[in-house]
C-alpha cells in the first residue's frame, strides 16, 4: 500500500508531504519521497491570526476550511508529480489538517482542511480529523505520532526518546522492548514557536525563523528572564498533556519582549534566551516525568537549528542526543510519515490512539474516511 501523509504544523512553515510504502500487518515501512509546499503568504497570515485567537466569522471559517483543503490536495498532487507517481497508484492520503484551536480540557479540538477537497481533487481516499475520536473518549487527542514512533523506532535494550521540535515540542519515550500500551508521551512545551515569534516581531516580519541558529549563537542567555519563562504553569503539569498557540503563542512572545525591553537586551540576546527556553523546558520535562534515558533522537524543523540542538544536548549531559536521520528517517519528514501510518491504521480498523498517552477512556481508531474514486468500502462481518 502506498500512502501520502500530509502535515501542517503550528509553525505554519508549509505543508509537509511524504509518500510511504507500507507492507504487511506488522508493517515494513519505506519512505519513497518527501516535499514541503509553502502556504501563500496571505493565507498563512490569516491562519496565524485565527490560531492566535483573532475573530473569525462562520462564513470566513468555512472558506478557510475549503481553502486549506485545496492547499493540502495541491501538496499531495505536487508530491506525486515530483516523484512521477500517478495518484491512481496511491491507496490513501492521511491528512492532519491545520489546527486552529485545541482545548481538550473542554472536549474540543479543531483541525481545518476539508478532506473532501483532497479526495475529490486527487481521487485518493482520504483519512482526516485524527484527533476527534480520542477527544470524544476523554483524551487529549494529542500527541498522535507516538504510535508511529513505536512502530519505527522501538529498541529491545535502549531507553530511547523521540523528540519532535515543531512549533510545539513533544516527546515519545520508548521503554526497552515495551508494547505501545506502555509508552509515555506528551507535549513538552514550546518547540520553535516562541523562537520564531520573537524573530518575526523583532525583524518586522523580514525573517520567519532563526535560520541555522545564527542569532542565538551571537547572543547571550539572560538567566533571570529564562527563569521567569520556565515558571509557565504548563511545564509543571503532569501528563497526559498537550498544548498549542493557546499557551505558547502571542501572549508568551509579548511578555518576553516586554521583559527584554525593560532589561535592554539585544535582538541576539532575546533569541538566545528563547532558544534556551525550548531547550530547558524539554530537558526539565524529561527530568520531571521520564526515567533516565540512553539516547534522544530529534525531529522536526527545530532539529535543523544547530543552536537549539546544542542547547538541548548541553541540558541533557547524561544521554546521547542525535538527529533522527541517524535512524534512517528524514527528520523533516517524520510527522508526515506518521500520518501516513495513522491513515493505514484507520483503513484496517487498527486502534492507534493510546490511552496511556492521551488519557482517553479506551483505545480508538483515529481518523475519519472520505472515499476517493477507488474506494471499495469496508467488508463488515455478516454483511
Amino acid at each position: 500500500m502506498r500512502v501520502i501523509g500530509l502535515m501542517s504544523g503550528t509553525s505554519l512553515d508549509g505543508i509537509d508531504a511524504a509518500l510511504v510504502e507500507i507492507a504487511g500487518r506488522r508493517p515494513r515501512v519505506r519512505v519513497l519521497g518527501f516535499r514541503t509546499t509553502s502556504y501563500p503568504r496571505a493565507l498563512q497570515r490569516e491562519l496565524l491570526a485565527a490560531a492566535e485567537g483573532g475573530a473569525l466569522a462562520p462564513g470566513r471559517l468555512a472558506v478557510l476550511h475549503a481553502a486549506v483543503g485545496r492547499q493540502l490536495a495541491d501538496a499531495a498532487l505536487g508530491l506525486c508529480r515530483a516523484l512521477r507517481v500517478s495518484p491512481g497508484r496511491v491507496s490513501l492520503v492521511g491528512s492532519h489538517g491545520h489546527t486552529l484551536h485545541h482545548a481538550p480540557q473542554r472536549g474540543a479540538t479543531l483541525q481545518i482542511g476539508e478532506p473532501a477537497e483532497i479526495a475529490v481533487r486527487t481521487g485518493i481516499t482520504t483519512v482526516a480529523n485524527f484527533r476527534a475520536a480520542d477527544v470524544a473518549a476523554g483524551g487529549e487527542g494529542a500527541p498522535l505520532a507516538p504510535w508511529a514512533h513505536h512502530l519505527l523506532f522501538r529498541h529491545s535494550r535502549r531507553r530511547r526518546a523521540v523528540q519532535n521540535l515543531g512549533g510545539i515540542g513533544n516527546v515519545t519515550y520508548l521503554p526497552p522492548g515495551a508494547s505501545a500500551a506502555k509508552l509515555v508521551a506528551f507535549d513538552t512545551g514550546p518547540g520553535n514557536m516562541v523562537i520564531d515569534g520573537v524573530v518575526q516581531r523583532l525583524s518586522g516580519g523580514r525573517l520567519r525563523m532563526d535560520r541555522d541558529g545564527r542569532l542565538a549563537r551571537a547572543g547571550c542567555v539572560d538567566d533571570a528572564l529564562l527563569a521567569q519563562l520556565l515558571r509557565h504553569p504548563f511545564l509543571r503539569r503532569r501528563p497526559p498533556k498537550s498544548t498549542g498557540r493557546e499557551e505558547f503563542g502571542a501572549p508568551v512572545v509579548d511578555a518576553l519582549l516586554r521583559a527584554a525591553r525593560r532589561r535592554s537586551l539585544s535582538t541576539a540576546d532575546v533569541v538566545a534566551t528563547a532558544t534556551a527556553f525550548t531547550a530547558r523546558a524539554t530537558a526539565d520535562a524529561y527530568r520531571r516525568f521520564l526515567p533516565a534515558l540512553d539516547e534522544v533522537f530529534l525531529a522536526g524543523g527545530g532539529s535543523r537549528n544547530p543552536a537549539l540542538v546544542a542547547a538541548i544536548a548541553a541540558a541533557l549531559p547524561r544521554c546521547a542526543v542525535r538527529i533522527v536521520d541517524a535512524l534512517g528517517y528524514d527528520a523533516d519528514a517524520l510527522e508526515a510519515v506518521a500520518f501516513a501510518l495513522l491513515a493505514w491504521a484507520a483503513a484496517i480498523a487498527r486502534p492507534a490512539g493510546l490511552p496511556a498517552v492521551t488519557g482517553a477512556s479506551h483505545a480508538v481508531v483515529c481518523g475519519q474516511i472520505v472515499p476517493g474514486r477507488s474506494y471499495r468500502g469496508v467488508r463488515l462481518a455478516g454483511v
